[in-house]
């Protein structure tokens, strides 16, 4: 799930596997309907508290990040489980996150 704080910061949690990944698109939809448009805005973005992940959450996450850069939203991947950062390195997709979570490279 995707809530939004005060100051520039969103809180993903729960199941981001392929059997709950749609129950996190409705909440990344709307984060992103109030996120509105205009000048650049930086936005953290806390993994945290994500139990696990895999190549299907990792894909929403994606596109939900260059969906908000569309945006006019420099989005910044934050506190990023050690479970999470494997499955980025095991899937070779660390130059899909490069620009959001320079760790990833």
């Amino acid at each position: 799930m995707a809530k939004r704080t005060a100051g520039g910061k969103h809180n993903l949690s729960g199941d981001w596997t392929i059997s709950g990944v749609m129950s996190q698109v409705d909440s990344l939809s709307d984060s992103l309907q109030k996120g509105g448009t205009g000048r650049k805005k930086n936005l953290h973005v806390d993994c945290a508290r994500i139990s696990n992940i895999d190549m299907s959450g990792l894909q929403l996450l994606h596109v939900w990040i260059e969906c908000a850069r569309m945006r006019g939203i420099s989005p910044q991947l934050v506190n990023l489980p050690d479970g999470m950062q494997e499955t980025i390195r095991r899937l070779g997709l660390g130059k899909c996150f490069t620009d959001s979570y320079p760790d990833a490279a």
